[in-house]
């Protein structure tokens, strides 16, 4: 999938939110757009690097204690 279809898809998806909100101003919109897609995200990584956080705070071109940071915040660190 190319940098442009992923583009679509959000604008589509985001399209479809504003249409849902029926006029209703939006709050907090990029703090949700970004929770939305860090957490599927680093959860994709991570399964792809075999949960090795060092791989995928290469892949992602975080410092790995940003990495680990993000994974707490979002639940997703394997004790």
């Amino acid at each position: 999938m190319s940098k442009e279809k992923i583009e679509a898809c959000i604008k589509e998806s985001l399209e479809a939110y504003f249409k849902d909100l029926d006029g209703v101003a939006p709050h907090n919109l990029y703090g949700m757009m970004l929770s939305c897609f860090e957490r599927p995200l680093l959860a994709t990584v991570m399964e792809k690097a075999s949960d090795n956080q060092s791989k995928a705070a290469q892949w992602l071109g975080l410092n790995r204690n940003t990495l680990h940071k993000k994974l707490a915040e979002h639940g997703l660190l394997n004790d």
